[in-house]
């Protein structure tokens, strides 16, 4: 058995990944018809964040508590850290089309804003675990960012239509049928890439506790460093080709990050809750352990430190390469973990 898991654990973990690329490139034709800042915030979102729930939920059916948290807990670690270090050093630097000195991101206050607040939120309910109504205060705190999210997508779409009309004498309307066998095709590869996530979770999470037998290393621990690649790496690959573009496409990939960190820390998290009152019963409560506290206050702190500097309203190189360095500290840090951390 010790000679399967990786290698099974690997083919699945690729399974995943490729399935997240297709569901990506799906999701971002589909946003076309809508605003950029949606677009990264919501749709994009939801579609890098199919992953994570997935694992969830088949984690959280089997038990395994601290590999359904810890797998969100990694994806936070690595976007905000790893993530935005790599679509800031590409957009700052002669690896985009376009460099720019400073990118701005005074359009994302309230993302900004809801990051810190969603973070600080679930570490303070995690005290005494998760139950039904922390369940609900997630989705609760989902529901609003939505709801922010198309407000300011009308907004955008209004101002857009107004510029329109000034610049524009004339619209004629041609065949439309590109742009409709364009959808199709989009809606075609978002539902293979979703099937295929549907697929790969399952078997990838018994891998994953097989493997992390093996070599005596708690499954959350590897669960926080390995899950995240499956569904962050197709969104880390659009994010450079996105920082390549320039400053529309630096300001949509980092609506991108900032929206499905925040998916991970109210949605993802109502996912987890829910899941183990299907299988566990309506009062089960997901209990904090020491590995998982550590965990958390190491995410927070991280996301704390990562976010706060953007409040400057524009981040260059330096910030970058410090985020950079972020990551790499972090990682170290998993294996400095309290007791308990090694089985």
């Amino acid at each position: 058995m010790s000679e399967v898991n990786l290698p099974t654990m690997l083919v699945w973990l690729g399974e995943l990944t490729l399935s997240s690329w297709i569901l990506s490139y799906g999701a971002e034709h589909l946003s076309e018809k809508f605003g950029t800042k949606f677009v990264g915030r919501i749709l994009l979102s939801i579609a890098t964040t199919l992953p994570e729930i997935a694992i969830v939920i088949y984690a959280a059916a089997k038990g395994s508590f601290g590999i359904a948290i810890g797998s969100g807990l990694g994806s936070n670690l690595m976007m905000m850290t790893l993530g935005l270090a790599i679509m800031i050093i590409i957009a700052t630097t002669r690896l985009s089309k376009a460099p720019m000195k400073k990118i701005d991101v005074s359009a994302f206050k309230y993302d900004k804003i809801f990051l810190i607040c969603t973070a600080f939120i679930s570490l303070i309910l995690f005290l005494d675990g998760y139950n039904y109504i922390d369940g609900i205060i997630f989705s609760s705190l989902f529901i609003i960012y939505v709801f922010v999210a198309l407000y300011e997508m009308l907004k955008e779409k209004k101002e857009t239509t107004q510029i329109e009309n000034i610049t524009n004498h004339r619209i004629e309307h041609t065949s439309t049928s590109p742009n409709q066998n364009k959808m199709i095709k989009a809606v075609i590869a978002f539902l293979i890439g979703a099937l295929g996530i549907l697929i790969g979770a399952e078997p990838f999470i018994h891998s994953l506790e097989g493997f992390s037998a093996e070599i005596g290393i708690s499954a959350v621990v590897l669960a926080v460093i390995i899950s995240p690649i499956a569904g962050e790496m197709p969104e880390k690959i659009s994010m450079m080709i996105l920082a390549r573009k320039g400053a529309a496409g630096a300001s949509i990939a980092i609506a991108n990050v900032l929206g499905s960190k925040i998916l991970n820390n109210t949605i993802l998290l109502a996912v987890a809750v829910f899941a183990a009152m299907v299988y566990f019963g309506f009062y089960k409560v997901i209990e904090l352990s020491e590995i998982l506290y550590f965990q958390i206050l190491l995410v927070t702190a991280v996301t704390f430190i990562a976010v706060i500097p953007m409040f400057k309203q524009k981040i260059g190189l330096g910030f970058g390469i410090f985020l950079l360095a972020l990551y790499v500290f972090s990682i170290m840090t998993q294996f400095t973990l309290p007791h308990g951390a090694f089985q």
